[in-house]
């Protein structure tokens, strides 16, 4: 594979300090090194490369932007920088390191106890323990407030009872933060995957991010301690802003992926010859490159600005929804064009696009779809909900 060269078509470089630069080239070099040799047999034959795992903790990307002890900590353009390095090498060690950082370690940080900050935080960044966010259930899609999963007051303790779908890490996980309504209320509990009634089959046959775990959450009966559930953390509100702090890192990622792809595509044209010249010698070929930077260069700009926004504390989730619908819808149009670009080459799992793109396909639609994040933005315009 050719070195990776990056599109900075408006050096975007300058904007960025030395630290926030270290970080990033210092995930890129680990992505190109060392993971992109495991994902095309890992997506293949479908599985995660766990093996990176505590390499992912050492690097410190695993909650990386939480300040808690020791930890050291990410500024917010730094922790995009390292989405977007990520994902270029695939969704699913994106997606990895976003369930891990902020839909387990972030509930667990700014909802729990200290006694489960204690517990769980240090083992989640090194890698020693794999975390997964039961939300979403079969039934309850874009809605999760009609969630049907029940925590039932037992004495001094609760008793889950419910199913989850589409869960990331969930079968490879020691600790799930489920979400379930408790007299009438939604409340997040930190559970062991051990315990009692609990189980994780794996989810199979998918066409997209095969190289990530997806698991559907069984609970039947499971019995926890008071201790149990986030103190901090009532309403829809609290898996709502796990939510948003997934989709900031999205928004980034699927920058990644979109590079990626350009550059493949960049690199193929200049060396295959049709018609006694080389594609990207073509009127056609070129218009396609031009139209995929312009969109990856917006969406860096895009991101730029909303990492200062969310360092300066002014950022709002209206902003991340459009950035998050931008950047996934764009990301997808730019995978699309390249696979279709590399002709009958670009279905061999020898190239990278194809997979880009059938991975796109299911990070447009988790964290709410396209659709879902036109509506919240139209209500922010007009002042009218359109939801039902």
């Amino acid at each position: 594979m050719a070195k990776y060269q990056a599109p900075d078509f408006f050096d975007v470089d300058a904007l960025l300090s030395e630290e926030e630069r270290m970080v990033r080239d210092a995930v890129r070099d680990w992505v190109s090194e060392r993971y992109l040799p495991l994902v095309e047999k890992a997506y293949r034959d479908g599985y995660f490369p766990k093996e990176v795992i505590g390499e992912l903790g050492e690097l410190g990307v695993l909650g990386g932007n939480l300040d808690y002890g020791d930890f050291p900590r990410l500024g917010a353009v730094a922790y995009g920088l390292v989405m977007q390095e990520l994902e270029r090498g695939d969704s699913g060690l994106r997606s990895f390191v976003s369930v891990q950082g902020a839909l387990v370690m972030y509930p667990i940080w700014r909802f729990g106890s200290d006694e489960q900050k204690d517990e769980w935080l240090p083992k989640l960044y090194s890698g020693e323990a794999v975390g997964c966010f039961g939300l979403t259930e079969p039934d309850h899609g874009s809605d999760p407030g009609g969630m049907e999963t029940t925590a039932v007051r037992d004495g001094d303790g609760f008793v889950l009872n419910g199913a989850k779908m589409w869960i990331t890490n969930g079968t490879m996980s020691q600790v799930a933060v489920v979400w379930a309504k408790c007299e009438g209320e939604i409340h997040g509990f930190v559970v062991p995957t051990d315990t009692p009634g609990f189980s994780a089959p794996e989810q199979r046959g998918k066409h997209s991010l095969r190289a990530s775990v997806t698991s559907e959450l069984v609970l039947q009966d499971v019995k926890l301690p008071a201790s149990a559930m986030l103190p901090k953390a009532k309403g829809l509100s609290g898996p709502l802003s796990c939510l948003n702090q997934a989709r900031y890192g999205i928004a980034w990622g699927v920058v990644g992926a979109a590079m990626a792809v350009f550059d493949e595509v960049r690199g193929y044209g200049g060396q295959r010859t049709q018609f006694d010249k080389k594609l990207s010698q073509f009127q056609l070929y070129q218009a396609k490159l031009v139209e995929m930077l312009a969109e990856i260069t917006k969406a860096q700009l895009m991101n730029l600005r909303l990492g200062r926004l969310k360092e300066a504390g002014t950022l709002t989730p209206i902003q991340v929804s459009m950035a998050k619908r931008n950047a996934c819808h764009f990301a997808l149009e730019i995978a699309r064009a390249g696979r279709d670009m590399l002709g009958a080459n670009g279905v061999s799992d020898e190239y990278q696009t194809m997979r880009h793109m059938c991975n796109l396909e299911s990070v447009k639609t988790y964290e709410g779809t396209h659709d879902i994040h036109t509506l919240i933005i139209g209500r922010e315009i007009t002042g009218l909900d359109a939801f039902a």
